[in-house]
């Protein structure tokens, strides 16, 4: 009886390693997720502010060529 009720013990520990294992995977998965949605926003963010130091580049260029 011994032998099954260890058994069952180990059992009983790997299932709620299992769901611990499954919750942290959930968690991690979602983390990624909420990483990856922040990396597009700041690229975004930065193709954007890239586009407006160009801009504004071209029109210093042109002002200094007007001059």
């Amino acid at each position: 009886m011994d032998k099954l009720q260890a058994l069952e013990s180990t059992v009983d520990s790997l299932i709620a390693r299992c769901q611990q294992l499954a919750d942290d995977n959930h968690a991690l998965r979602q983390q990624e997720a909420d990483w990856l949605r922040e990396r597009q926003r700041l690229i975004k963010n930065n193709e954007a502010a890239r586009s407006r130091v160009e801009a504004m580049i071209n029109r210093l260029k042109g002002l200094a060529q007007d001059t």
